[in-house]
């Protein structure tokens, strides 16, 4: 078991959407001594970067969050990027902690991990069953080498770290940029903006047949902290809600919650990305005494909530200049 406060604590990505999320429960746990890496000060795709990091915050563990993210756009825009940058952030960062006796690392990868078809639930036995779906591949592949790099350093080096694999997230402090954002901040801005300007129709991308599961921030946020607290072993888990809704569904739901009136239109030329995607959350509950607990459809309305605050907000202070 950890003491949170005596423990150090580093995490990347620490000011980020689930970053927010992760050290908020560190704290309400009792954490003091955290160390969040700004990306002005530690570019943590450098070995200098990492080495001035791991100098400055001399943790005892590392809670590895940083990435660069994006929606399917994103990623089609950018897939030698993703991979690059995803890939050395986790390869030098787990070779660093190793030489620097970090005594837990724990790794936040993807569900774009795995294979484009694996059967639903995903079981995490199904990880290495074939390729990623193909617009987000080089992004999964590249948060996968952890998970590789980890069992291969535990067996060498006797180097302790874990592997986590949440579902597609939501919750405030989202992206809600619309040229990297994921589907719930996506729809959610382009269905308000549409709202504010009487726009009849809003498009979005793909024909609205795949399914996706989705887990509030702080639900994550909570199984990352327990993972980190309660396992100590080599197999991946998977962190979800384990309920899957088809993005159909998804933006009508959203526009109810908005107050949106008009037409979804659905652009089919554009990609659906992966067929389906839904957990199966058994080892979070068995091994982590884990499970989702914020509703869904709470939660939207939490994260719309957040979003327009924050408009109102900026367009207070547009109008106060």
């Amino acid at each position: 078991m950890i003491d949170w406060t005596t423990a150090r604590v580093c995490v990347t990505g620490g000011s980020g959407f689930l970053g927010t999320a992760v050290t908020a429960e560190l704290r309400r746990r009792g954490a003091r001594e955290l160390f969040v890496p700004r990306r002005a000060d530690y570019d943590l795709r450098t070995a200098d970067g990492i080495r001035r990091c791991l100098e400055d915050a001399r943790p005892e563990i590392i809670i590895h969050l940083a990435a660069v993210v994006g929606g399917i756009g994103a990623n089609q825009r950018h897939p030698g990027s993703f991979f690059y940058d995803n890939l050395m952030m986790g390869v030098q960062l787990i070779e660093a902690s190793r030489r620097a006796g970090v005594r837990k690392f724990v790794a936040v990868g993807t569900i774009c991990a795995y294979p484009k078809y694996t059967p639903v639930p995903f079981r995490e036995e199904a990880l290495w069953d074939g390729y990623p779906e193909e617009t987000n591949a080089p992004y999964g592949l590249a948060k996968k080498m952890m998970l590789v790099q980890l069992q291969a350093y535990r067996q060498e080096y006797d180097f302790h770290g874990i592997y986590l694999l949440p579902v597609n997230l939501y919750g405030p402090h989202d992206n809600f940029d619309p040229a990297s954002s994921h589907v719930i901040p996506a729809m959610i801005r382009k269905m308000i903006d549409a709202r504010e300007a009487g726009a009849p129709t809003v498009t979005l991308w793909g024909d609205g047949s795949q399914t996706r599961e989705f887990l509030y921030s702080d639900d994550c946020a909570r199984g990352i902290v327990q993972a980190a607290e309660r396992y100590d072993g080599t197999e991946p888990i998977n962190l979800g809600s384990g309920r899957e809704i088809a993005i159909r569904d998804l933006a009508e739901l959203i526009a109810r919650l908005v107050g949106y009136p008009g037409e979804i239109v659905w652009d089919t030329a554009k990609p659906n990305g992966q067929p389906r995607r839904c957990l199966d959350v058994s080892r979070a509950a068995e091994w982590l005494h884990w499970r989702a607990e914020v509703d869904f459809e709470d939660g939207l309305r939490r994260t719309i909530a957040w979003w327009e605050a924050q408009r109102a907000a900026s367009a207070a202070g547009s109008a106060a200049e």
